[in-house]
């Protein structure tokens, strides 16, 4: 629908061939078309807008006449991409003057946000973790999911439970205690737009301004950036093989811990069940909650799994965070928490407000394929891919860079980190932009640790290769290791 201007407009409120010129241009401007999308034909506009045809048709040609759409008879008329272009460029040059007036949220935000970059396009080789391969999607069994899901007629169209479909939480109980020994109430199970959406939530019914929160370091930033924008201090514990150092907890007093036990992220580190009770131990005394991050548990190679937190000494100061993302699409937004029954009404308010709850016909989905076991040998099937895609890492780095790297966190998970310990940090920038400019994506440890622990001595690398094919691997690693001979 145009958005017209606050002018008068001509004959009872009908706009004129001017406000209708001016109302597309603005949007043309604004991309709302895109660089060069396609109008509404003149008949469906007038339509819309409820004035006779001729008017669109003058507003049409002024618009054409001006450079801002291309016109073809028979057509609908297109926007001129050099016009909108040259018309961005204008509006981008005139910064507002405007002191912007923020809440404690928002300037917190402003002073710290969260860096996000567009992918780059056309390398040979990205080894950037958290994607996934578009080959691996289960397309026909999502499809017959989706279709079936879509073909169901609801007694009506309604909002529905913020805590997700019945039936969803159903199979993801059946699943959780299946695969990962995770004991709960289908009332206990939230389902949320992805964990980042699950943090959000612990974030704000947990952690106030001057709170403190205990962080793996080096960790999963955005569940940094998430618990310290509501004003919450971090408290980073360090990180070695055994993921975190929980003796360092000892004094420590916060209100919640985030850790990554089955996957540390990203050293790779499997927390041994001695530190697991210590963990929660400390949880019990200072009366914090522990979010467990079970983010990729579904990829084990050579390890048998340890059983969660949650289900170890009951689970009253755990709450539990899964997702499909490492297993089917980031893209779908579906992931699950488990949390205390004391707090299950809590989380489900929370829920509500922030969007009533997640899209249901990718709930059902998800469940149909839960019940079907469809889900589950789709995991086994990806768990094999990666498993061989890990393997082609690891012997193509040992080839190419043989004692000049050490290789961590290769139990489990989806990526490894590739330590080059005869590479000083201080040449880590000059390898990242060596090995970009021969098509390499590569990604630094030291991106993902805290402020004051930013410095390390020699160059880390966390090293992704779930979205990449194995001619993918070996040649990225053949370029790679062209770049740091380079630097030797």
């Amino acid at each position: 629908m145009i958005q017209m201007q606050t002018n008068p407009a001509p004959r009872a409120g009908r706009p004129g061939a001017r406000q209708i010129y001016e109302a597309l241009r603005d949007q043309i401007l604004a991309r709302v078309y895109g660089i060069d999308g396609l109008l509404p034909s003149s008949r469906a506009l007038a339509g819309e807008m409820g004035v006779a045809r001729s008017t669109v048709t003058v507003a049409y040609e002024q618009l054409a006449a001006e450079g801002f759409i291309e016109t073809r008879h028979g057509a609908r008329p297109r926007v001129a991409r050099a016009v909108v272009e040259r018309g961005r460029a204008r509006v981008a040059s005139r910064p507002s003057a405007r002191k912007v007036r923020l809440s404690a949220f928002g300037e917190q935000l402003r002073s710290d946000p969260p860096r996000w970059t567009e992918p780059p396009r056309g390398l040979v080789a990205n080894f950037r973790y958290g994607e996934l391969a578009p080959s691996d999607f289960p397309v026909l069994a999502w499809k017959k999911a989706v279709t079936a899901a879509m073909a169901r007629k609801p007694e009506r169209l309604a909002y529905d439970d913020p805590c997700g479909a019945l039936r969803l939480r159903t199979a993801l109980q059946g699943y959780l205690w299946r695969s990962r020994s995770v004991r709960c109430e289908v009332d206990q199970i939230i389902v949320v737009n992805g964990s980042q959406q699950g943090l959000d939530i612990c974030a704000r019914l947990l952690l106030d301004a001057g709170d403190r929160f205990v962080m793996e370091d080096p960790g999963y930033q955005m569940a940094r950036h998430t618990f310290a924008v509501t004003g919450a201090e971090t408290v980073p514990i360090p990180v070695d093989a055994d993921g975190l150092e929980t003796a360092r907890l000892d004094g420590v007093e916060a209100r919640l811990a985030y850790v990554t036990p089955s996957h540390q992220y990203p050293l790779g580190g499997v927390m041994p069940i001695g530190r697991r009770h210590q963990l929660l131990a400390w949880a019990r005394k200072n009366d914090a909650y522990v979010i467990e991050d079970d983010y990729d548990s579904e990829y084990r190679y050579d390890t048998k799994p340890i059983p969660p937190l949650h289900a170890l000494e009951g689970s009253d100061n755990v709450i539990y965070l899964g997702t499909v993302s490492k297993t089917l699409s980031p893209t779908l937004r579906i992931g699950y928490l488990v949390v205390p029954a004391p707090l299950r009404s809590l989380f489900a308010a929370a829920k509500q407000i922030m969007d009533r709850h997640t899209p249901l016909i990718e709930q059902h989905a998800l469940a149909a394929m839960l019940e079907s076991g469809a889900y589950d040998s789709h995991v086994r099937r990806v768990r094999r891919r990666n498993a061989e895609r890990q393997q082609a890492l690891l012997d193509a780095l040992r080839r190419r860079f043989g004692d000049r790297v050490r290789i961590e966190g290769t139990a489990a998970g989806l990526h490894v980190v590739a330590w080059f310990d005869h590479l000083p940090q201080k040449r880590e920038d000059a390898l990242i932009e060596a090995a970009r400019a021969r098509g390499v994506g590569i990604y630094p440890v030291s991106a993902l640790l805290a402020g004051s622990r930013r410095t390390r001595r020699t160059v880390g690398l966390v090293m992704g290769y779930s979205a990449l094919e194995v001619a993918q691997i070996e040649n990225g690693c053949r370029l790679l290791a062209q770049a740091v001979d380079k630097l030797d």
